[in-house]
């Protein structure tokens, strides 16, 4: 199978094809990879992977701190991944293309980023300033009764929000133009809901879209149901306006 090497950029949340991802890049080694990326002509992309993280943190420790105050802090492209990263990474990602790259006066970055077509981490490299890994594309099938399926699920979507909002006590945005291709709802439904990590993990890597769309007709069937249960439950912004893939 074809494979393609790429930076990675791991994260606690999980990136969908079609989804804008906003970055606030502070750390050395991700530094270092927008100013490789800065390298590339702008007639190319310039692209990153992202993975979400299964066991590790986000952000490398800059300070010794609790439990231990003693304890050297971790420095380096693997830290806060352990000693073999593969392992500390869910295994399906998100390949992520940069609309924007800024770098500010304090050489920090402000990145846009949209995500484009999911892959699966084969390997990953730690001898640079930066991880990159070997990369294979995911091909998304539409499995059977996708279309059917996309209608029920942006049915039980347009209920899903009405709870949010009155959760909220917050008026549902009107005229919202939500899309009908199978795919896309699926991906919209999956970054929009709120769910832990695992969960959108799960969708991500679905086989099809159809599984994927089955797996948010009940996911948005029983929230629905606990969200009119306990209508105080918290809840994101997720019903200010419309949500775009744009």
């Amino acid at each position: 199978m074809t494979t393609v090497r790429l930076p990675l950029f791991p994260l606690n949340s999980v990136l969908f094809p079609g989804l804008v991802l906003p970055l606030n890049v502070f750390e050395e080694r991700y530094r270092a990879m927008m100013r490789e990326l800065l390298k590339t002509s702008e007639d190319e992309p310039r692209r990153f992977a992202v993975v979400a993280i299964r066991d590790g943190h986000e952000v490398a420790r800059t300070a010794p701190g609790l439990p231990d105050p003693t304890a050297t802090v971790e420095q380096g492209p693997t830290a806060g991944f352990g000693t073999d990263p593969l392992k500390a990474f869910h295994k399906v990602g998100c390949v992520a293309d940069v609309a924007t790259i800024r770098e500010r006066a304090d050489g920090s970055f402000e990145v846009l980023a949209t995500g484009t077509n999911r892959v699966r981490l084969a390997s990953v490299d730690a001898s640079g300033p930066f991880l990159t890994a070997e990369l294979e594309p995911l091909p998304e099938e539409p499995g059977d009764e996708a279309g059917a399926l996309a209608e029920g699920v942006l049915r039980s979507f347009r209920q899903y929000q009405k709870r949010l909002a009155g959760a909220r006590e917050r008026s549902l945005a009107t005229g919202a133009e939500l899309p009908d291709e199978p795919g896309v709802v699926s991906y919209l439904v999956a970054a929009a809901m709120m769910l832990d990590t695992p969960t959108k993990q799960r969708l991500l890597q679905a086989p099809d879209t159809a599984s994927r769309l089955r797996d948010e007709l009940k996911l948005l069937r029983s929230e629905t149901s606990i969200i009119r249960t306990l209508p105080s439950l918290p809840a994101q912004e997720l019903t200010r306006g419309p949500t775009s893939l744009n």
